[in-house]
C-alpha cells in the first residue's frame, strides 16, 4: 500500500500522517539564493518546480500592502513575495496542508521575513482583500475543484489588484483563461480583465485584474 504522503496529489487535500523528516536545500528565487527546509508530503519537496520557477521569473514585483500566495507548499512564492514586496507588506500564505504551513512559517522566520502569515483557508479573515495574488494553482485536483478554488479567492482581489497564475499549456491554460473571462464577471463585481502575459517552457502566465 502506498503511504498517504506518497500518493500523487495527496498533499492537495490532507496533512500527511507519516513522521515529518525535514531536509535542507538551496534554491534560487527571483535571482536570490536562499536556504530552506522541505519535507515529504508537500508539493515539490526536492526543489523548485518548473511552473513556480517560471512564475517567479516572469511576473513583476508585487504591489500593494496585502499579498496572497495561494497554495504555499514549503513557501517559495511567499518568500519571494515578501522579499520583492514593498516594506511593511503582509503576505498571506494559504494551504490546506498543515505540514506545508509549518514549513512556510519556519522558512520565512529563518530568513527574517516577519510579514509572512501562513494560514489554513478558513482562518483567513473574511474581510481581508488582496492587492496581488501569485499562484501555481493545483490543476490536478480536477476542473470543478479548481474552478471552485479560483472563484473563492480571485474575487477577494481589491479594486485594481492583479492575480498572476502559472498554468501548463497542455493541462488547459487556454481553456482556463477563457473560462475565467466568462465566470468571474458572473461571480463577482468587476470589471475583470483576463490576459496572457507570457509563454515559457510549456507554461502560460495569466494575469487576472479587477477593475
Amino acid at each position: 500500500m502506498v503511504p498517504m504522503s506518497e500518493t500523487p496529489g495527496a498533499h492537495y487535500f490532507t496533512t500527511p500522517q507519516d513522521e515529518e523528516r525535514r531536509s535542507r536545500i538551496r534554491v534560487q528565487l527571483r535571482g536570490r539564493e536562499v536556504s530552506v527546509e522541505t519535507a515529504g508530503g508537500v508539493f515539490s519537496p526536492k526543489g523548485l518546480d518548473k511552473g513556480t520557477a517560471i512564475l517567479l521569473d516572469e511576473v513583476p514585483d508585487p504591489t500593494g500592502a496585502e499579498l496572497l500566495d495561494l497554495g504555499c507548499g514549503w513557501g517559495p512564492v511567499a518568500i519571494a513575495m515578501a522579499q520583492a514586496g514593498q516594506p511593511g507588506a503582509r503576505v498571506t500564505a494559504v494551504d490546506v496542508n498543515d505540514r506545508s504551513l509549518g514549513l512556510t512559517r519556519d522558512n520565512a522566520a529563518a530568513l527574517g521575513l516577519t510579514g509572512v502569515e501562513a494560514l489554513r483557508p478558513q482562518d483567513v479573515p473574511d474581510d481581508r482583500r488582496f492587492d496581488t495574488i501569485w499562484s501555481n494553482p493545483p490543476i490536478r485536483i480536477g476542473k470543478q475543484a479548481l474552478h471552485e478554488l479560483l472563484l473563492l479567492w480571485l474575487p477577494r482581489l481589491a479594486s485594481g489588484g492583479t492575480a498572476w497564475l502559472v498554468v501548463q499549456k497542455n493541462l488547459g491554460a487556454d481553456t482556463l483563461q477563457s473560462w475565467l473571462a466568462t465566470a468571474l464577471p458572473e461571480a463577482a463585481e468587476g470589471p475583470w480583465e483576463v490576459r496572457r502575459t507570457a509563454t515559457a517552457k510549456g507554461f502560460r502566465i495569466l494575469a487576472v485584474t479587477r477593475g
